[in-house]
């Protein structure tokens, strides 16, 4: 079985300054054009390497949601030493996550998503937690051989999300980041535009999760 979630005896290497130099985190939640009112949720904060920041910046709160208890530990131990108190704690997997329909302005996924057991399940619970204007924006690692992340396997790629996002009514834009990490920006659309055929194609979909409402 390929091991896709990072180990919790190896979360310090998630905050790194080669990481960090990489990818720096502010550039990213940039992206998400956050106003002071918006809800933002994270999905697979781990040890809080941009949940800090976003943190940081919101006078909200913002919610946090992790499968493994080791890392919202880790997380919270980070928030502590911060001095922060605006963050809300959510151990779920990203299939079936605790929280109501409507409820984020912006969602983050992170470097989680390839994490998911049944990708359009994950993508399909993303959807009807985001706001009809909403944005979700996704990070993920290129198909290619790196030293550091999930292995080669484990990773997701781009021509297999996309298509599963366009399915659940999403309209989508890539981008690439640098020359191992992609963003992919997501916001509803009216329908889904490709048909539930597709969805039964796409590797991590099951027939069944395809005979649901995707509006």
């Amino acid at each position: 079985m390929i091991q896709k979630r990072m180990d919790p005896a190896r979360a310090h290497v998630l905050l790194s300054e080669e990481r960090k130099a990489l990818l720096p985190p502010d550039t990213v939640i940039d992206q998400l054009a956050i106003r002071p009112t918006d809800r933002v949720l994270e999905l697979g904060a781990g040890n809080g390497y941009f949940t800090i920041p976003l943190a940081k910046r919101m006078p909200e709160v913002v919610t946090a949601v992790d499968i493994q208890p080791e890392m919202i530990a880790l997380l919270k131990r980070q928030a502590e030493k911060e001095g922060l108190d605006n963050i809300a704690y959510v151990e779920s997997s990203l299939e079936e996550i605790p929280l109501g329909a409507n409820t984020a302005d912006k969602i983050l996924a992170a470097f989680s998503i390839h994490e998911a057991d049944d990708l359009n399940r994950a993508v399909r619970e993303a959807k009807r937690i985001l706001k009809p204007a909403g944005q979700l924006l996704i990070i993920e690692w290129e198909s290619v051989m790196t030293q550091n992340g999930p292995p080669f396997l484990g990773k997701i790629p781009i021509e297999e999300i996309v298509p599963v996002l366009q399915l659940n009514g999403f309209d989508v834009k890539v981008t690439r980041l640098n020359p191992v990490h992609y963003a992919i920006h997501a916001v509803p659309a009216e329908e889904g535009i490709l048909h539930q055929k597709l969805c039964r194609e796409t590797f991590r979909s099951t027939e069944r999760d395809c005979l649901g409402n995707f509006g």
